[in-house]
Order: structure tokens, then C-alpha cells, then sequence
């Protein structure tokens, strides 16, 4: 039977691409810690456990009614962000899809109450919340299959654990090992424009509010401790601070490992950073050996 062999709360921010020089001059001359943190995320575990696909829950890609699912044999081309392409400039992409996964997926969606479309067209587009991982994680794996998963713009936080849910019933019907990225921030405000060039530095000073960097840490605490059920709990709270994508990439992870019943504890590979206002980190969550949760969680 297929199992999620390991997850991750991973930052995506443009600045990761720039060159290291750029970087540290945005960086009062310090290179930000989440590059060094996914290299070390890769050679610690994107290169050594046993998996066979990643997916991706793709903050950037908001779908409305429904949840969609690349289901490609094969992605590949060249990605220029809308966003920032002066950050983001053709940047070559080439790596296997996962079709069975894919519809596997769509069909497990109608049995845990959601919508979840598997899509093969080749001309979907692709979006930087994957490709930059990709480019730091996947890059020269190329027996590694990698889909991403859409986040449902009018989905509430049980929407989301329902396409986790159905990810999970999903792995475990097609036998794949899989490891889960839950690719956004934290909270997610940014600067207005005229003062956003005052806080491109990674200090944590920088975040939006002194309240929404309290959440952020109350929720970096939960995580590190293996306490998935506050977060999850306390989802209405965390709304206020404007989390990226309401957090449905993290709520779609968890679904996908357990939800509440989850006590994975977090590792961090990153320092808790600002990006303009938002709170960025990398946190791995390792399978723990008696399973993802204590007692087996249904997927319906």
C-alpha cells in the first residue's frame, strides 16, 4: 500500500532565484537562510529516501470550482513569471508526470465530498510555487515524477483538508510513495509599493504587524512540537493575518497526512524570514515510525 514518506511547509518567494549577489545586497550583504536550507533539504532528503512522485499543493494556483491536478506523462518548456520576470526569466523545466496518480486523485475526490479534476492538456500552465522548488529539489532527479495540485479559490479550510483527504485515499490506492509539498508562507501581507524597497531584508522585523509575526510564531511553535491540531483548530484566528492562500496548501498537506490526529514534529531548515512583509520558512516533517498519526484516521 502507498504511503506519504515525508512532507514539507516550503517557501517559494522569487527572491530564491536571484543571483546570490542580488540576494545579498536585498540582504544588508547576508544571504538569506532559505537557500542554503533547500540545498540542504535536498541532500538530506530529496536525494536519499525512497519515493516516487512529489506533489505539489500550489499556492499560486488558484482554480475556482474545483481542484485541479496535472496529470501530464511529461512537463517541460521554458517559465517566465507574470509576477517578477525580471526575477524569474526562462527558466527550463523538464520533468515526468505522474498520470495514473493524477487520475487516481479525481476519482478518490468525489468519495470525501470535493471536486478534483485530473488535466493532461499540454498548454495548462505552470507556476513559480512549483517551478522554483522544483529547480532547487528536482532539478537532475530524473526518475522523479512531480504533479501539483491547485488551490480552490472558493474553498473554505474543510474544502481543503477534503483534497488532502482524497490525496491520501488516493496514494494508498495506487501504491506510491510520495513526498508532499506544501508550497506558500505564513502570514501574507505585503508593503504598499511606495514603501516596499524598506523591508526587502529577511529580518523578521520586517514582517507586516507585530501581531501577524505573534501568529506566525504561536504556529511555528505547534508545528515544531507536533501539534497540528491547534493549527488546524485555530484556522478562523490565523485567517485575520491573511495567510497565503488561507493556508490551504498546509490544510492540504495535512489532510493528506491525518489531519488533527498528525504529530509529526517539525524540523526547520531555514530561519523564520520576512519577504516584503510575509513570513517565509522551510519546515520537513519526517514520517515518524508508527505512522503519521497514532490511530488509523478515515479518508471519507
Amino acid at each position: 500500500m502507498g504511503e506519504v514518506v515525508g512532507a514539507g511547509l516550503l517557501a517559494h518567494v522569487p527572491t530564491i532565484m536571484l543571483p546570490e549577489h542580488v540576494r545579498k545586497e536585498l540582504n544588508e550583504g547576508q544571504e538569506i537562510s532559505l537557500v542554503p536550507g533547500l540545498h540542504k533539504l535536498r541532500k538530506d532528503k530529496f536525494e536519499t529516501l525512497d519515493y516516487d512522485t512529489v506533489i505539489v499543493m500550489d499556492s499560486h494556483w488558484a482554480t475556482t470550482v474545483e481542484f485541479v491536478v496535472t496529470a501530464q506523462d511529461r512537463r517541460a518548456g521554458l517559465f517566465t513569471s507574470e509576477e517578477l520576470p525580471r526575477g524569474m526569466t526562462r527558466i527550463p523545466y523538464d520533468y515526468p508526470g505522474d498520470p495514473e496518480l493524477a487520475r487516481a486523485i479525481g476519482e478518490e475526490g468525489a468519495g470525501v465530498g470535493t471536486w478534483m479534476t485530473p488535466i493532461d492538456d499540454p498548454y495548462l500552465p505552470v507556476f513559480y510555487a512549483t517551478i522554483n522548488l522544483w529547480d532547487f529539489l528536482g532539478r537532475d532527479l530524473a526518475d522523479k515524477r512531480w504533479i501539483s495540485i491547485s488551490v480552490c479559490q472558493t474553498g473554505d479550510s474543510e474544502d481543503f483538508l477534503r483534497a488532502g483527504r482524497a490525496v491520501k485515499a488516493a496514494v494508498e490506492k495506487v501504491d506510491r510513495k510520495v513526498l508532499i509539498i506544501a508550497s506558500g508562507a505564513l502570514s501574507h501581507t505585503f508593503w504598499p509599493l511606495r514603501e516596499i524597497r524598506d523591508h526587502e531584508a529577511s529580518d523578521p522585523k520586517h514582517i507586516f504587524t507585530p501581531e501577524a509575526y505573534a501568529a506566525d510564531m504561536e504556529r511555528l511553535d505547534w508545528m515544531q512540537n507536533g501539534d497540528h491540531k491547534s493549527i488546524i483548530d485555530t484556522m478562523p484566528e490565523f485567517l485575520k493575518y491573511k495567510p497565503e492562500a488561507r493556508f490551504a496548501h498546509y490544510l492540504m498537506m495535512m489532510g493528506a497526512l491525518g489531519e488533527g490526529d498528525v504529530n509529526a514534529p517539525g524540523t526547520l531548515y531555514s530561519e523564520y524570514e520576512n519577504s516584503v512583509g510575509t513570513g517565509q520558512v522551510h519546515v520537513w516533517f519526517d514520517r515518524p515510525a508508527s505512522g503519521w498519526t497514532a490511530t488509523p484516521v478515515a479518508v471519507a
